[in-house]
């Protein structure tokens, strides 16, 4: 799940998408303050905005809006008050964190892809890479599935020329850091530093 809050360009709506991809077909249904987004094929609720989200929740984010169980809550309670059927199932874990690539193998359809497995601490992701610098033992930056870029990208499961990827290793401008170089390549980070905590920029 994730949750958008942009007062001057939008006004007083929260935005909170569910499903990271988008149904060939929606509908839409306005219960009280909360519009549901539904897809069209399944019935499944994908996303909903609540207006007048003042009056249930305390936001002062432009953008993307950092999840908490609190903020969860009295989501949760919106939706009751406004007779929306839908209990929320959050993950709550941090979606930047630090990874360790234990392996890179060249892609088998792609000269300038690289297949890595990296440990993020209670699972280890395989993640197709692009950049030219990646290589076994490093320690990284990893957006894992469900992440929002500071472009606004969200991470999603995908298949890079017929293999399956779970997340992408960062580069530090796309992470947005400054003074970061494009096509600088993925940010190493110090040896030091502890798989599966999250990143702190």
């Amino acid at each position: 799940m994730n949750i958008f809050y942009n007062e001057k360009g939008v006004g007083d709506v929260l935005l909170a998408q569910l499903e990271l991809e988008k149904p060939k077909e929606t509908m839409s249904e306005s219960i009280g303050d909360i519009t549901v987004i539904k897809n069209v094929e399944t019935q499944q609720i994908v996303a909903f905005n609540l207006f007048n989200a003042s009056k249930y929740v305390a936001v002062e984010a432009n953008g993307e809006v950092e999840l908490t169980e609190e903020l969860i809550e009295k989501v949760q309670l919106a939706l009751r008050e406004n007779s929306v059927e839908l209990e929320l199932d959050v993950d709550l874990s941090p979606k930047f964190v630090i990874g360790h690539v234990i392996k890179k193998d060249k892609h088998p359809n792609a000269d300038r892809l690289n297949v890595c497995k990296v440990d993020v601490g209670n699972e280890t992701l395989q993640i197709v890479c692009g950049a030219a610098n990646v290589e076994a033992n490093q320690k990284v930056v990893v957006a894992k599935v469900g992440a929002v870029m500071p472009s606004g990208l969200v991470i999603k499961d995908a298949e890079l020329r017929g293999v399956p990827s779970s997340g992408m290793i960062c580069s530090a401008s796309e992470l947005a850091l400054p003074d970061a170089e494009e096509g600088a390549g993925i940010l190493v980070l110090d040896e030091n530093s502890v798989v599966g905590q999250p990143y702190i920029k």
